[in-house]
């Protein structure tokens, strides 16, 4: 990071405390007689955590950013790709999660229970590499 009057300070792996306790005695020793150093992040990264696919009868099927600074459950991957096609299973759509080993696990969520009956808590938070398949009805009235 560039400082006036002092030049550059690494500033990676520290607080913006231990940054500022650093450049106090930087800024005292030749340019002020008392400093004050405030430092804060102006910024959020902008850099997506990772990817989200998403298949079956959604509107926009495909790959889909998880964002830094939002958490993504499988109902709001599903709004955000235009919501269920017509003929959508709301009550069968699977998250398929590989964990570390290779190993993977399907989890069924319930979108009705989600939506329609107000549990939020039966909405899984989705991670870098998850599927999201959404089977359609296999008889439609």
């Amino acid at each position: 990071m560039e400082i006036p009057y002092i030049g550059r300070v690494q500033a990676a792996g520290k607080t913006c405390k231990q940054l500022a306790n650093e450049i106090k005695p930087l800024l005292e020793k030749e340019y002020f007689y008392r400093a004050t150093v405030i430092i804060g992040l102006s910024t959020l990264s902008t850099k997506p955590r990772g990817k989200v696919y998403l298949m079956g009868a959604v509107h926009a099927q495909g790959a889909m950013d998880i964002p830094s600074d939002e958490t993504l459950t499988v109902s709001r991957v599903i709004l955000r790709a235009g919501g269920l096609a017509d003929f959508a299973n709301r009550r069968k759509i699977k998250l398929v999660r590989t964990s570390g080993g290779g190993q993977t696990e399907t989890t069924i969520v319930d979108l009705r229970e989600v939506l329609d009956k107000g549990h939020p808590e039966k909405d899984p938070v989705v991670q870098p590499g998850d599927l999201i398949i959404v089977p359609e009805n296999l008889i439609n009235f």
